[in-house]
């Protein structure tokens, strides 16, 4: 009698620790496509960005195939965790290139995931108005500044405890750091851009009485 059912609880136990495995594998993979996509996304390589985070949510889809079976894995960790960078290269590629924000139903994540992942949007956005000041292209950084602003504020609305969110407190709180900065760093590079065009323009004009 105990003969099977230990039998039946091994049989059990080697399909989970399969599913698992699989899974744990497949969620690596997402992690480093997404990582690659962001990085695609500051090249400017657009096209090969869209092309990577559809590879990454083919990969998301088949994790979580995998493991309808076996929730106690899914919500173990580590499928959040590649969730949420699937969700920081997704929505990154949607506001620079569709002027939109996707929602956790159109990226079939976890919710928590979502909030994560939407917390590390507010650092790549940060990145790229950077990369604009030193491009000498300061005011393309202004409507970004709005999107990080508005990210934060929403953060902020969900003022639950930790064992909710894992960890969304201490993004929001980063979140908000971030924009500080950025906002005086830009507000200082938009003055210096004002400046120099009003100098060149008085330098024209003397140019033209000369």
């Amino acid at each position: 009698m105990l003969f099977e059912i230990s039998s039946e609880l091994l049989k059990h136990y080697e399909a989970k620790d399969k599913a698992r495995e699989h899974a744990l594998n497949l969620s690596r993979r997402l992690v480093r496509l997404s990582g690659s996509a962001i990085r695609s996304i500051h090249k400017e390589e657009m096209n090969t960005s869209k092309q990577t985070i559809s590879e990454a949510s083919d990969l998301n889809i088949e994790i979580k195939t995998i493991l309808k079976d076996h929730p106690d894995i899914y919500y173990g960790g580590f499928v959040e965790s590649g969730q949420q960078e699937l969700v920081e290269a997704s929505v990154l590629y949607c506001i620079l290139n569709e002027k939109r924000i996707l929602r956790p139903a159109q990226l079939d994540v976890e919710k928590t995931a979502y909030l994560l992942g939407m917390g590390d949007v507010v650092g790549e956005l940060r990145r790229i108005i950077l990369d604009r000041i030193r491009l000498d292209r300061p005011y393309e950084g202004e409507e970004l500044l709005a999107i990080m602003d508005e990210i934060y504020s929403t953060l902020m609305l969900f003022d639950f405890p930790d064992a909710l969110h894992r960890g969304l407190r201490r993004k929001a709180d980063v979140a908000r750091s971030l924009v500080e900065r950025t906002r005086g760093e830009l507000t200082n590079a938009m003055g210096h851009a004002r400046l120099i065009e009003q100098i060149r323009r008085l330098d024209k004009d003397i140019t033209n009485r000369v």
